[in-house]
């Protein structure tokens, strides 16, 4: 995935299904959130915050949250939740002189380029300042998967196994990236949590990932065929979700 963000319209997609984005997809679990409270950060800069997902949860805390979000559509969800947020790229964003004790990416660091974001990272922080950018990956149950998957073969083979857990999770967000800019060693925790969403609902979320925002004309024809093939196994989508936090410090 280190080159990602170079797919710009793949990037600045998810404002299309925007308020289906804030609808569905899930904040990051609580321990997560304690952990980064638990850093003792006030200033927060939340890079790609989306329709402000992990920037209400932080803020709920106590932290003072600062967005910045590339789509203006996910930008004025996030504001309507109370978060502010100023409409850019990372790379573009004009800082001015501003500083923070943590900089947090939520399933976001992979659609910013590594060789400017580092750097700015490390200008940003104060000494002893936090780098912290998280995601997470889901898995369904075994037969689940399997009646998911023949269903993608048919509409979009190009993303079967989306809903299976990858053999290297942390290592398809560049573990490393945080390597070089003035940062310490990364380290890495792992929280485990279960999701049960009703079967439309669970639709519903897929349909706000990248790789289906991407799939045009093929989307309703998935979508039924997902509905229809869940629903022979059950009123629900039961699935296993595996978060992870990357944390470098600023020297």
């Amino acid at each position: 995935m280190d080159d990602l963000h170079q797919d710009r319209s793949r990037a600045e997609s998810f404002g299309s299904v925007a308020e289906a984005y804030d609808r569905y997809r899930p904040a990051p679990p609580e321990a997560l959130i304690d952990d980064l409270v638990a850093l003792g950060a006030h200033r927060v800069l939340d890079v790609g915050c989306g329709t402000g997902k992990a920037a209400v949860a932080m803020a709920a805390r106590g932290l003072a949250v600062q967005g910045v979000e590339p789509d203006a559509r996910m930008a004025e969800l996030a504001r309507g939740h109370g978060v502010p947020v100023e409409v850019a790229t990372f790379e573009a964003w004009p800082d001015e002189g501003r500083r923070y004790d943590l900089v947090t990416f939520s399933d976001s660091w992979h659609w910013t380029d590594p060789a400017v974001a580092v750097p700015k990272v490390a200008r940003l922080l104060t000494a002893g300042g936090a780098f912290a950018r998280f995601w997470h990956d889901a898995a369904l149950d075994g037969p689940v998967a399997d009646a998911v998957d023949a269903v993608y073969a048919r509409h979009a083979p190009e993303i079967v196994d989306r809903w299976r857990r990858p053999d290297d999770p942390a290592r398809t967000h560049g573990v490393d990236l945080a390597a070089g800019g003035g940062f310490g060693a990364a380290e890495t925790r792992t929280y485990r949590w279960v999701w049960e969403l009703p079967v439309d609902d669970w639709v519903a979320l897929a349909a706000t990932t990248s790789a289906h925002l991407r799939l045009g004309d093929r989307i309703p024809a998935l979508q039924a065929d997902l509905r229809a093939a869940l629903r022979r196994l059950g009123d629900t989508v039961r699935a296993e979700h595996e978060s992870y936090l990357v944390l470098a410090y600023r020297g």
